[in-house]
């Protein structure tokens, strides 16, 4: 575990309500990859996300770029790994998923920072966002969302030189094992529902037939779209592993209300009318790949289950260092339990 308090090219203003850079060490770090820059460079903190933290660089000119580096504060051993999140972003570039080209990481201590291009498009994070789209656009970006996941299932380890990215064992032994670990280090007090859960999806461990790339953290949030309702970009790749490829869409399920359900906010976005509910995101990826749904009901109760533990991963480093909190506010101790009683649900009607 360790403790950062930011880097010389970007630390919290003193009274920790911003960041500030060194935009001549912006221009500089720019000049050794042959990249125009024009001081003043302005950084801005963007998106919603609770981990990682991601800033858009404008200069002077009016030139647009990405800064991603980890949160700040107590971070878990292995997690908010940057550069390895940029090695995966760069083997995909030749490839038919769509990602943003990498264009340096540098190293201050033990904290990585990734520059990458801006791509240009729209994040479907929140509210505002999503109601700009017709109900038309809304169902193109869902079904051209389920059909991005299939390119990444698609990819070619060996060619891309990502069959040595994560063990090749059995991929829900070792999500479980995992989580659990972090559930320990991250947790702000006891909750039994949670481990009755998680010895639940240890009994109903399915048999994994296949190895692909798995995103691990695939939702309507971590894309880009273009003004034609395709994908543009895929991004935050930090959980990406080797695994069973339905993990993905059991995680894409468990970031895809219904009405009603208990979930992170923003993700209400997803029952605006357009968007296709569940078993139409399922039907779509079945078609397109040709896999077996049988063990979607436990992937779907485990992607709860993790998610669960990711929202008590948040609330514990907003506790810890409140700049990292984020636009869309902060998980409550309310919602962890909530996913839980989700995931239970959906494990029963699963038969697990």
């Amino acid at each position: 575990m360790q403790h950062d308090s930011g880097t010389a090219l970007i630390r919290p203003t003193e009274d920790s309500s911003a960041f500030d850079i060194d935009d001549a060490e912006i221009a500089a770090w720019l000049s050794t990859l042959d990249i125009p820059c024009t001081t003043p460079v302005q950084a801005v903190r963007i998106g919603i996300g609770q981990s990682n933290l991601t800033f858009l660089l404008t200069d002077a000119d009016g030139r647009r770029w990405i800064l991603r580096r980890p949160p700040l504060g107590r971070l878990l051993a292995s997690a908010h790994d940057v550069a390895r999140e940029a090695r995966i972003v760069s083997a995909l570039e030749p490839t038919d998923v769509p990602v943003p080209r990498i264009h340096d990481v540098r190293h201050e201590g033990e904290t990585a920072l990734v520059l990458m291009e801006y791509v240009d498009g729209v994040v479907v994070d929140r509210m505002d966002s999503a109601v700009q789209l017709t109900t038309e656009q809304r169902r193109k970006t869902a079904i051209a969302l389920v059909r991005t996941l299939a390119r990444i299932h698609a990819v070619d380890l060996a060619a891309t030189g990502l069959i040595d990215l994560a063990s090749h064992k059995p991929y829900a032994g070792r999500q479980l094992k995992r989580w659990s670990d972090q559930w320990e280090r991250s947790k702000t007090r006891q909750l039994p529902p949670l481990g009755r859960l998680t010895e639940r999806l240890l009994a109903a461990v399915p048999e994994q037939r296949e190895l692909t790339l798995v995103h691990g953290d695939f939702n309507l949030r971590n894309v880009i779209v273009a003004p034609t309702g395709e994908i543009a970009a895929v991004l935050d790749w930090e959980l990406c592993t080797l695994g069973d490829p339905l993990a993905d869409i059991g995680s894409l399920l468990a970031y895809w209300p219904t009405v009603g359900e208990p979930t992170i906010a923003g993700l209400e976005i997803c029952t605006l009318p357009g968007f296709p509910v569940r078993e139409e995101l399922i039907e779509e990826y079945l078609a397109v790949t040709g896999r077996d749904r049988r063990a979607l009901g436990f992937w779907h109760a485990l992607g709860l289950w993790k998610l669960a533990i990711i929202a008590e991963g948040v609330f514990r480093r907003t506790l810890d260092d409140p700049r990292n909190r984020a636009a869309a506010g902060t998980p409550t101790r309310e919602l962890v339990e909530g996913l839980i009683d989700t995931a239970d649900r959906v494990a029963t009607e699963a038969g697990l």
